[in-house]
Order: structure tokens, then sequence, then C-alpha cells
């Protein structure tokens, strides 16, 4: 058998190229939408959150399904509400940040790319659940909404919402320069606005095609 060479410098096998990676560029635009149509907001009610976890902890309760329990449709109104923990009322954050990102399909743009690429900066946190990031809603007092709806068995029920007429919002949005341009992201907002909405009843609605809620423009735009 012939005896193998040692490898000189000039075989060995060529390495890998080496890979730069720059800093992230990140900038910052600061944007005021105001909203066509109201603002309805519906939280999930921390009564069914805590029934949902005393159920889990204990195991479910056999016999006979038990009789809806009488609720006062103030209380109902009062638990659709995100209050900050300074007092006044807002919208989940990650709403701006979804409706954009779902905006993305319009433009062919990666949806995968922009959840990496777009964040909204919360102007506080909620008083009840402090890991839920507020945008503040300005210009409108919360109102008690009521509307025919129907479960999933078809049933109709009354369901008592929030409501926020003639609002708007001030938005601190952060992006990635690399990704987009302050025109791309204030061009995808107007979309998200106009063509997704934010919360209950907008047009991009998973479960309909919305109830003309939700929908809103930049501020000094023409549409």
């Amino acid at each position: 058998m012939q005896e193998r060479k040692p490898a000189t410098d000039q075989e060995e096998e060529p390495r890998g190229r080496r890979i730069s990676i720059p800093a992230p560029h990140i900038d910052e635009a600061r944007l005021t939408i105001i909203g066509t149509a109201p603002l309805v907001i519906h939280r999930f009610s921390a009564k069914t959150k805590n029934q949902l976890k005393t159920n889990m902890e204990t195991g479910p309760v056999g016999g006979r399904r038990r009789k809806r329990e009488a609720t006062d449709t103030d209380d109902l109104f009062e638990a659709s509400r995100y209050r900050a923990k300074q007092g006044w009322d807002g919208f989940h954050a990650a709403a701006i940040r979804l409706a954009m990102i779902a905006a993305c399909r319009l433009v062919d743009y990666k949806m995968t790319l922009a959840k990496m690429s777009l964040f909204v900066v919360a102007d506080g946190w909620d008083a009840t659940e402090p890991q839920i990031p507020l945008v503040r809603i300005l210009g409108a007092k919360a109102t008690k909404q009521e509307d025919m709806a129907r479960v999933s068995n078809g049933n109709p029920y009354v369901t008592v919402r929030a409501a926020y007429h003639d609002w708007r919002a001030n938005l601190v949005l952060r992006y990635d320069a690399d990704q987009f341009t302050l025109d791309d992201v204030s061009n995808l907002l107007m979309r998200a606005g106009q063509q997704v909405g934010i919360c209950e009843g907008r047009p991009f609605s998973k479960d309909s095609a919305g109830m003309g809620w939700g929908t809103f423009k930049l501020e000094g735009s023409e549409s």
C-alpha cells in the first residue's frame, strides 16, 4: 500500500467563507392614526379565565349543564376594557403590529421578515395583567355597546363591549431600516388601517368579513 503523504498548506480543504454580519439598523417612526370607524374592544374576560383555571385545577364538574348566571351588563362593559396602571384606556399594542404584518400580503412582502422587522413601543401596561402592552386611546371615552351575536352552536346572545368613537392614537414604531424605509412603514400602516383594521369587527377578521369597525388613517393623509 502506498504511504499517504502529509497534506501541505496548498492541499488543505478550503474553509467556509467568512460571513460579515452588520449590526441591526433600527429606526423609529412617530405617527398619529385617526379612527375612520368606531374602535370596538372585547378583552378576554378575567372571570372566564379564572373559571377555566379552576376547571383545569379541579377537573370538569359532572352532571347537568349549569344554568347561566345573571350578569350585570355594566360589569361586562368594564371587563371588556384595557385600562393602564395610570387609569387611561388603551388597546393591545400587538393589534397594530399584527395588522401591519397581515398587510404585507397585499404587497408580496414576506410576513416572516416583517415579524422580525416591525415593532410597536407601548405607551403603558395593563393594570390587571401587567404583561399586556397598551397603546393609549386619545380623544374618545369608552361607551357601552350592546350587539346581537351567536355562539358556536348558533344560539343568539347579547354581547357587551367597549366602543370608542372619534378616536386617535400616537404610535411609536420601531423598524429595521435595512428592510424598510420610513415611507414603506407609513404606507404599510396606511394599508393596515384601511384594509385590515384592528380589534373587533375589523375588515380582515378571521371569523367574518367584519362589521366596518376598527379602521383608521394616518394624520395628514388624504385617505
